[in-house]
């Protein structure tokens, strides 16, 4: 077995990125700059966008964060959304999940423009990924396909099964798949055998949020299994601790390669983030001939 880690392939990516960004900056006289938008007071969401908020600080790319209280009303948010949008110094724009109860997410993330859509979660975005055209992709999914990258140069005729098919990761991560030219085999709670699939898998991708969901059934010998799902367990000292969707230590003597949580998919995500809007903010001048 042998781990496959984020932190060390994020930092190499971020330097590449920083350089860009510098010779962006030089160009056109200012940086690219990223819009984060929250509403309401989720804890999980703060440190989310601390993060981004951080990474963005590194690489030089500018940030504005834009905070709503929980009480705000959706046609307020979706006001704010058009004012970016309009804004040429703004290069991407994201809404930060989850939203309070009284917010259709799908609706207004709409409102986003697909060029400043750097999370990928806009209909025209998901469009172009289905067709395989060039596209700001999800962030999670970018960030599993590159890390698979670092030890299956060539994915052409793997088998994939992906646990999950969400609009973020499952559905997505699957499409960049079968671009690779892999065989996939997308599975949700619906799905029957699981199991007997997944060990039929050359790679495992789980990304259901299910405490040790994948347990070593699932798994064939030298299988490759990317652990997506983050979830948090209390501990016998009253702590809590982070654990993924795979039983990392039933599953790990059996693979052949293996994400771990912390510590695996998640530098990735933000990583790509960073990527997605500098990519944005190019494509943006490019468009206005600059």
């Amino acid at each position: 077995m042998a781990l496959i880690l984020g932190k060390p392939l994020a930092e190499t990516t971020l330097i590449a990125i920083k350089e860009r960004v510098v010779a962006f900056v030089a160009r056109h006289k200012a940086p690219p700059t990223l819009a984060l938008i929250r509403v309401g007071e989720d804890a999980a969401s703060a440190v989310y966008l601390k993060n981004k908020v951080c990474c963005a600080e590194k690489v030089g790319i500018r940030t504005q964060l834009l905070s709503y209280p929980t009480t705000a009303l959706p046609e307020e948010v979706a006001r704010q959304i058009a004012v970016l949008n309009a804004d040429s110094t703004v290069h991407g724009i994201i809404v930060q999940l989850p939203l309070p109860h009284h917010f259709a997410a799908e609706a207004l993330i709409e409102q986003i423009a697909p060029e400043k859509d750097v999370d990928g979660l806009t209909t025209t975005t998901q469009g172009h990924l289905f067709r395989g055209a060039p596209c700001l992709a999800p962030c999670t999914a970018q960030g599993i396909l590159q890390l698979l990258r670092t030890v299956h140069r060539d994915l052409t005729g793997m088998h994939a099964v992906v646990l999950g098919r969400s609009l973020i990761v499952g559905r997505p991560v699957g499409l960049m798949l079968l671009h690779a030219q892999c065989t996939v085999t997308l599975m949700h709670s619906r799905s029957r055998r699981v199991p007997d699939l997944c060990r039929q898998a050359d790679i495992v991708i789980s990304a259901v949020g299910q405490p040790h969901l994948v347990t070593k059934n699932f798994i064939k010998e030298g299988a490759t299994v990317i652990d997506v799902g983050i979830s948090r367990l209390p501990t016998p000292e009253g702590t809590m601790r982070l654990v993924g969707d795979v039983d990392f230590e039933e599953v790990a003597p059996i693979a052949g390669f293996i994400t771990p949580v912390p510590g695996g998919v998640g530098p990735m995500t933000v990583c790509c983030l960073m990527k997605n809007t500098l990519d944005a903010a190019e494509n943006q001048r490019k468009e206005h001939g600059i």
